[in-house]
């Protein structure tokens, strides 16, 4: 069983990066396996609306880059983490590329997605959070996904790489968060 966290900072090892990290160990404790999948900084085309996935005879996108791979280990995780850094209070462009292309695939072929366990992780340096959190739990719902939350909004507060260190309630929550995903995955397999 893997769960899949996807990583829409341009910045590898960032703070956002730092986040993941937090939440990855405690599912990993739990004898699940983890995975990032970097997004951010990568050339990532936007959805074109086109319909050409619905198609195709597996889940694709006929846009022919990364796109497809991730789709593919979307669908094959057990949950799905999308994590966005904000920029002008919003998610970046790589993680809404996923969630248009991603949702479009999904819907148009059965949605596999339909009750996998998904979560949202935000980082900012002042404002934003809300809203970027809101765009990509968007996603989750309409692909009919649970959202998984935890003693807080799954956020924290940082701009300079590795200032996410010293935002220790963003750790307990990415900590909790972890904690809720590995047992919504375990009670689902069972």
């Amino acid at each position: 069983m893997t769960v899949l966290a996807v990583n829409g900072s341009p910045r590898p090892g960032g703070n956002t990066s730092v986040m993941l990290t937090w939440c990855l160990e405690t599912i990993e404790s739990e004898g699940i396996k983890t995975e990032i999948y970097q997004v951010g900084g990568k050339p990532v085309l936007g959805c074109k609306a086109c319909q050409g996935c619905a198609r195709q005879d597996k889940p694709r996108c006929v846009q022919n880059d990364f796109m497809n791979e991730l789709i593919e280990k979307a669908i094959d995780a057990e949950a799905l983490i999308l994590a966005s850094p904000v920029y002008f209070a919003d998610l970046t462009p790589e993680i809404k590329a996923v969630i248009d292309r991603l949702g479009y695939v999904s819907l148009n072929h059965g949605n596999p997605l339909r009750r996998k366990p998904g979560a949202a992780v935000v980082v900012a340096r002042r404002a934003g959070h809300v809203h970027t959190y809101d765009s990509i739990n968007h996603l989750f719902g309409i692909t009919e996904m649970i959202t998984v939350g935890s003693r807080y909004w799954n956020l924290g507060v940082a701009r300079e790489k590795g200032r996410i260190q010293e935002d220790r309630e963003a750790q307990e929550t990415m900590r909790v968060l972890g904690s809720n995903i590995s047992w919504l995955v375990k009670k689902l397999r069972d």
